[in-house]
């Protein structure tokens, strides 16, 4: 996936509100932002990818319904992160205190915090530095567990609050551990595709 970086913070400041009526007035993009107000403008994903992340949702969405211990999001919900930066992984979750601790208004725009569980699915295009340093950026805005998951190296990097980075070659599941307890993601529906 390509994605264009437009430096905006010497030009204009961008309020929350502002950004996330951008993103509804144009929902034919992506939009992000990073910490410094720059936007960040994403083309869709290819085919493989979007099977991808539709099965990961779906498996996740299907744990979520089950336990009804959080809240569970796909990449189209956006997050204002403490930092300032807006983010929309490709697939998220936050524990259902969270939520009940939204107001109606909060819960219709990009809530004001970052998912506890993310994953980011990298497409063929996709620069591995820049979503390393994404996944960086949502432990230090208070991640709990993340998966950065590379299908064409066969290769999930887990990311982890207050560990190093563990890579794990050709897994055939992930745990969701003690932030998802009980969600085993089968590793086929993502990597065989």
């Amino acid at each position: 996936m390509n994605s264009y970086t437009i430096e905006l913070d010497s030009v204009i400041e961008m309020t929350d509100e502002q950004f996330f009526q951008l993103c509804q007035k144009n929902q034919d993009l992506r939009f992000e932002r990073n910490a410094k107000g720059d936007l960040i403008i994403m083309s869709p994903a290819g085919a493989e990818t979007g099977n991808g992340n539709g099965r990961l949702t779906q498996k996740l969405f299907n744990w979520a319904d089950r336990n009804q211990l959080g809240i569970p999001f796909d990449s189209s919900a956006g997050f204002n992160l403490p930092n300032g930066a807006n983010c929309s992984p490709d697939a998220s979750w936050i524990p259902i205190e969270k939520w009940n601790n939204l107001t109606p208004e909060q819960r219709t725009k990009f809530l004001p915090l970052c998912p506890d569980f993310l994953v980011e699915l990298m497409s063929p295009d996709d620069s591995l530095l820049d979503t390393r340093e994404k996944m960086k950026e949502y432990l230090e805005n208070g991640m709990k567990l993340g998966w950065l998951i590379h299908p064409k190296n066969q290769q999930v990097e887990l990311y982890r609050s207050g560990r190093d980075v563990e890579i794990l070659d050709s897994p055939k599941t992930l745990s969701g551990e003690d932030v998802l307890p009980g969600f085993i993601l089968d590793m086929t529906i993502i990597m065989d595709n």
